[in-house]
């Protein structure tokens, strides 16, 4: 079978320049690698074409016998268009990805067949009905087996991409409120691949430095350690995501992840106030292990990307200014700062729509830089105004100097790390 995947990337709503295509494309930013996932455990007797919206032109004039289009909830409508594009031609459509998941009702509106979770076994089911021509409306994700072994992920991409990228473990078991990825079908059930086989794809990658796209690396540290000593020797660069708590608690993690050639830990930081942190279900979030996280990353010559997000019940109009204190206490060294986003299929969700505070629908304007809920305690337009003051502080011109040169010495990768992130930060406060 000829077989076509669409990636429908999610670039946050913004329109990028020529330029910053270039940076984004150099810097392999993807929203996911399960597309890629799905083509790599494809069987190898069938043609695959993987199609990135962000590099290619979608090839409707090719003949193929099924479609997968993979996609967010801000690409949703998108998405729509092109299965219906595809549809019009006879050929099979099946959606998968977050939204899919989320709301598979409104999916298989568009598509013949709906595909749960993430889970790749459940792809090869439907795989195989469709050659027997017995194509069900909906797949249900089928759990991860010992006996299932996922082969290394195919991530080629055109053009000049310094950034490889690779995942050890799937799934997250925390189910925090506000998240669309363990909140989707078997998106909570956790899963690690053979330490042997992750070894196996780094070397594999072409690039000198990759991204690991795991939700945490720090969910099973006992894992994560054999992990990293095995890196030890491989002598490649790379960033990682991590709990705040494990980091700030299990030195050892750090000091592995550093020889193994760790550059930079992402930590979910989320809020500054710990009240806020309970009612969401953070539950490896406690404020006062802050300050140790950073420093054990900090001594360890590593970089520490924080993620914050704002418009929960408890913040009122200070909450941007008490963020950026502690953000500069804290001495982070690069932050993403986005717009509390209740996607379908999510607790938080549900909760704001029984209470009707859902303001739209409109599944493009889902991007966790608009306000598509009321506030509890300040206005929409007090909540936007706050998050676009709070990301053009942070990535001000002295601001960014003064990281840029305090990131020296933690060595140079993190060094440029710091230097590229600061700088395509401070290019996107252009979008705000």
């Amino acid at each position: 079978m000829n077989i076509l995947f669409i990636e429908n990337v999610w670039l946050g709503g913004a329109k990028y320049g020529l330029f910053d295509k270039k940076i984004l494309t150099a810097f392999s930013i993807l929203p996911t690698l399960y597309t890629r996932q799905l083509a790599a455990i494809t069987p190898k007797s069938h043609n695959v074409t993987v199609c990135n919206e962000r590099y290619n032109n979608i090839p409707y004039n090719q003949a193929f016998d099924i479609v997968n289009i993979n996609y967010t909830t801000s690409t949703a409508p998108h998405a729509y268009e092109i299965a219906e594009n595809f549809k019009k031609k006879g050929i099979a459509v099946v959606l998968s990805g977050l939204h899919a998941s989320a709301v598979p009702d409104e999916a298989m509106k568009h598509a013949d067949s709906v595909l749960l979770g993430r889970g790749e076994m459940n792809w090869l089911t439907l795989l195989n009905d469709f050659e027997n021509k017995n194509l069900k409306k909906l797949y249900q994700p089928a759990p991860y087996t010992e006996k299932f072994s996922i082969p290394p992920t195919n991530i080629k991409l055109p053009g000049f991409v310094i950034n490889g990228a690779i995942e050890a473990t799937r799934g997250c078991p925390y189910k925090c409120t506000f998240c669309p990825e363990a909140n989707i079908p078997g998106g909570h059930q956790y899963y690690e691949r053979p330490v042997a086989d992750v070894i196996k794809e780094i070397r594999s990658l072409p690039q000198k430095i990759f991204n690991f796209y795991d939700n945490s690396l720090t969910i099973n540290p006992k894992y994560t350690k054999e992990l990293f000593k095995k890196m030890s020797g491989i002598k490649k660069k790379f960033s990682c995501n991590g709990n705040a708590n494990v980091l700030a608690n299990d030195n050892e993690l750090v000091k592995l992840s550093k020889k193994a050639g760790c550059v930079s830990w992402l930590i979910g930081f989320e809020s500054t106030s710990q009240k806020t942190i309970d009612s969401v279900g953070k539950t490896t979030n406690t404020i006062d292990e802050y300050e140790q996280a950073v420093q054990n990353i900090h001594e360890n010559g590593m970089v520490v990307v924080g993620d914050f997000m704002f418009g929960f019940d408890n913040d009122t109009k200070d909450v941007f200014d008490n963020t950026l204190k502690t953000i500069q206490k804290l001495e982070i060294d690069v932050c993403d700062f986005c717009i509390l986003t209740p996607f379908p299929g999510t607790p938080i969700f549900k909760q704001l729509e029984d209470q009707n505070r859902i303001l739209t629908k409109d599944w493009s304007k889902y991007t966790l830089k608009n306000v598509v809920f009321q506030p509890k305690q300040m206005t929409k337009d007090e909540l936007i105004i706050g998050v676009r003051k709070i990301y053009k502080t942070f990535y001000s011109n002295s601001y960014n100097i003064k990281r840029i040169a305090r990131s020296l010495k933690l060595g140079i990768y993190p060094f440029f790390l710091v230097l590229e992130r600061n700088l395509s930060s401070k290019m996107s406060v252009r979008y705000l």
